[in-house]
């Protein structure tokens, strides 16, 4: 069975930072990455992404 990729710009703790070598922030798990933080999550520990939250829907 196959995982499908969380899209962190879909989730609600992702951000952009100002800091241009670190610009994927997750205020979730608290660091900064060159990628996105779902694929720096799997790398370290194996697991997806378990923080993964859909971001509302805007009116």
């Amino acid at each position: 069975m196959k995982e499908t990729p969380i899209n962190c710009v879909k989730c609600r703790h992702f951000y952009v930072t100002w800091d241009n070598r670190f610009p994927n922030g997750c205020r979730a798990y608290g660091f900064k990455s060159a990628g996105r933080p779902a694929i720096m999550v799997k790398k370290s520990s194996g697991m997806a992404c378990l923080k993964y939250e859909k971001k509302p829907m805007k009116i």
